[in-house]
C-alpha cells in the first residue's frame, strides 16, 4: 500500500480555523472521521491523504525532518527553527493570514535610537561604561544573531525569553527586545518603540513542503491534485468575471482595457456577435464598467468566480523545481 502523503496543520485557535477555511475555499474539507479530539485528520472525498494536527512549532519541526511532505506554518518558525531553511523547505505560498513582523524594540526613552547604527553606537557605549553587553531579550534567537550581524551589532547578548518577551526592559531582565507584532499596540503599552529599519522579517502563515520527505510517485500525485486546486482557487480571488456584448469591441479597445486595468481575456477576443468575456482585478471592476459603457457596452454583468484552471500549474512547477 502506497504511504499517504501528509499535511500538517494547526491543531487548534484562530490558525486552525484559517487553514480549515484556506482548505475548504480550494474544495478540500478537512474532516477528522473520528471526533474533533483526534489528532488525524482526512480530506473529504480525497484518498492517500493524511492530516497532521500538530501545534506550529511541531509542524515545522516535522517538515525539517521529512515527516510531514507539506505543512501549515508561519515563515517566522521557518526562518527561526531550520538553520539553512531554503536547503530542506519549500516556501509554497502565502496564505494571507497569520500576519505578523519580527521587529527590533528599544524603550522609547531613547530618543536617540532610531535605526540599527544608531543602536550599534548605543552598544557600543553601553558596553564601555558598564563593563558589559547590552542584553537582547527574545524567542528568536537565530534570527536575532543573522539580523545583527548583518548589522554590523556585536556588542550584545541574548536572554532567551520564556514569557512575556515586551515585559523584559521593564522588569530589568534587558534593555532591549526582539520580538513578534501584529500592531505594535502591545510594546507601545509597554514602553517600547520600534527601529525604524528594524523590522527583520515580515511573516505570514504559508504552505510549505519538505525537500526531506519521501516524494514517491503517489504522493506527488497527491499533491498535484490538491495544488491544482489550491493555484485554481488563488486565480480566482484575484479577478471578478465580467461579461458584456457590444459591437464597438475590438482588439484595440480590449489592449486599452489591459493597460489601464489589467485585465484578462481567458477565452480570446470578442465572439461574432460581439460577447466577450474579461476577467477584472476586483479594484478596478468600476472603472472598467464605466470605459466599458463609455465605448458603448448596455449591459455588463460582474460576478465571483470559482476557480480558473489553466494547463500551467505554478505551485507544483515550484514544488517539483524544489525536490
Amino acid at each position: 500500500m502506497t504511504a499517504p502523503l501528509i499535511i500538517a496543520v494547526p491543531a487548534k485557535g484562530r490558525l486552525q480555523e484559517n487553514a480549515d477555511s484556506f482548505f475548504a475555499r480550494a474544495g478540500l474539507r478537512l474532516v477528522k472521521s473520528r471526533g474533533v479530539r483526534d489528532y488525524r485528520g482526512a480530506i473529504e472525498g480525497m484518498d492517500g491523504v493524511e492530516i497532521a494536527y500538530l501545534s506550529a512549532s511541531e509542524i515545522t519541526s516535522q517538515l525539517a525532518q521529512g515527516a510531514a511532505h507539506m505543512g501549515v506554518t508561519g515563515e517566522d518558525l521557518v526562518r527561526e527553527m531550520i538553520p539553512d531553511a531554503d536547503t530542506r523547505v519549500i516556501l509554497l505560498d502565502g496564505l494571507g493570514f497569520g500576519y505578523a513582523n519580527v521587529v527590533v524594540a528599544v524603550p522609547q526613552a531613547w530618543i536617540d535610537v532610531r535605526s540599527m547604527a544608531d543602536l550599534d553606537d548605543v552598544a557600543t557605549a553601553f558596553r564601555l561604561r558598564h563593563n558589559r553587553k547590552m542584553r537582547v531579550a527574545t524567542k528568536y534567537v537565530n534570527l536575532t544573531r543573522g539580523f545583527f550581524a548583518r548589522n554590523g551589532i556585536a556588542d550584545y547578548r541574548i536572554v532567551e525569553s520564556l514569557g512575556a518577551t515586551e515585559g523584559a526592559p521593564a522588569a530589568g531582565t534587558a534593555e532591549l527586545i526582539v520580538d513578534i507584532t501584529t500592531t505594535g499596540n502591545t510594546l507601545a503599552a509597554n514602553a517600547l518603540k520600534i527601529i525604524d529599519d528594524g523590522t527583520m522579517l515580515r511573516s505570514q502563515a504559508n504552505l510549505v513542503a519538505s525537500r526531506k520527505a519521501d516524494w514517491s510517485t503517489g504522493t506527488l500525485d497527491t499533491a498535484r491534485m490538491i495544488l491544482d486546486r489550491i493555484a485554481g482557487q488563488d486565480r480566482a480571488r484575484a479577478f471578478r468575471e465580467m461579461r458584456t456584448r457590444f459591437k464597438g469591441c475590438d482588439e484595440r479597445l480590449l489592449e486599452q482595457a489591459r493597460e489601464r486595468f489589467g485585465i484578462v481575456t481567458p477565452f480570446g477576443g470578442p465572439t461574432s456577435s460581439g460577447m466577450l468575456t474579461l476577467h477584472c482585478p476586483p479594484s478596478q471592476v468600476f472603472a472598467l464598467a464605466d470605459f466599458l459603457r463609455d465605448k458603448g457596452a448596455q449591459a455588463i454583468s460582474v460576478s465571483e468566480i470559482d476557480y480558473v484552471f489553466t494547463q500551467d500549474n505554478p505551485l507544483f512547477e515550484k514544488l517539483k523545481a524544489g525536490l
